[in-house]
């Protein structure tokens, strides 16, 4: 089961990102039991798969005014801070201004990207499985796709672009010549491949055994129970037997005594002795 509370990472969002790519939004069962993906989402459930899609997909739309109230503050910052340069030199400081402006600006659409790197990834397979072109959709259809669903920044197009480059680089999609489009095996990390026939005939014939050698031993358990009774029962019946002969053999002596007995009080009166009894 998905545990809400555990952060997702970065290769189950991008397990999430190729699953929808493959299966298509909404199937989250197929994706969880995929085996290219089950691996990286064995923490997550069909709800996790939904909620985490929808935040990706429902956060993108918020991104535009964020990027341009970073852009105004950028200005304003590069505006005020012109003024105390024009002091020393008019030519130069405008020189150096525009190249701080290109560093920063640089550095804030690759943090910017890097930051949004798996909801840009969200909305391009999204295109892409969408528009399902044979020959791949260009740069403009997934801008003109993705601009009609969400509120995206001024640069949008080239963050695309880089964006684009680097699921190619990843082997995440296929470029020929100016169109993209989804791999049909999308790999994540290694890829846990797909058990082969001959992989499964082995496990059968060991379950096989397996099983052959558990009802041997339950057919042993039970032979072995049964000789412990049947030898238990012939102690016992040994047992009484010696009981039995004990108690015959003490009947044999007390008739043997009384016999005696018999014999003497015989004698005597035949020789006409008086016999009492006590």
């Amino acid at each position: 089961m998905g545990n809400q509370k555990q952060k997702w990472t970065a290769d189950e969002e991008e397990a999430l990102l190729a699953g929808v790519a493959k299966h298509g939004p909404g199937k989250w069962k197929n994706i969880l039991k995929d085996p290219d993906f089950a691996h990286f989402l064995t923490h997550r459930s069909n709800i996790d798969l939904k909620d985490k899609w929808r935040n990706l997909s429902v956060s993108t739309s918020g991104q535009g005014s964020k990027e341009k109230s970073r852009t105004s503050k950028l200005k304003t910052l590069t505006a005020a801070q012109l003024p105390n340069v024009q002091s020393c030199s008019p030519a130069a400081p405008l020189r150096h201004n525009a190249s701080s402006d290109t560093v920063m600006d640089d550095h804030s659409n690759g943090t910017l990207d890097g930051k949004n790197a798996p909801r840009y990834n969200a909305m391009i397979f999204d295109a892409l499985s969408t528009i399902k072109d044979t020959n791949g959709s260009d740069i403009s259809a997934i801008v003109r796709y993705i601009e009609q669903r969400h509120e995206v920044p001024p640069n949008f197009r080239r963050l695309l672009s880089s964006r684009l480059r680097r699921l190619v680089a990843q082997g995440k999609l296929e470029k020929v010549q100016n169109f993209f489009k989804i791999k049909k095996e999308t790999t994540l990390g290694t890829k846990t491949p797909s058990p082969k026939q001959k992989d499964v005939k082995p496990r059968q014939s060991l379950n096989s055994g397996l099983m052959t050698t558990s009802e041997t031993v339950d057919d042993a358990a039970n032979a072995a129970a049964y000789r412990v009774a049947d030898a238990e029962n012939k102690a016992y019946m040994a047992a009484e037997a010696v009981k039995e002969a004990e108690r015959i053999s003490k009947m044999a002596e007390n008739t043997d005594s009384m016999l005696q007995l018999v014999k003497e009080i015989h004698e005597r009166c035949s020789r006409g002795e008086i016999v009492l009894f006590a």
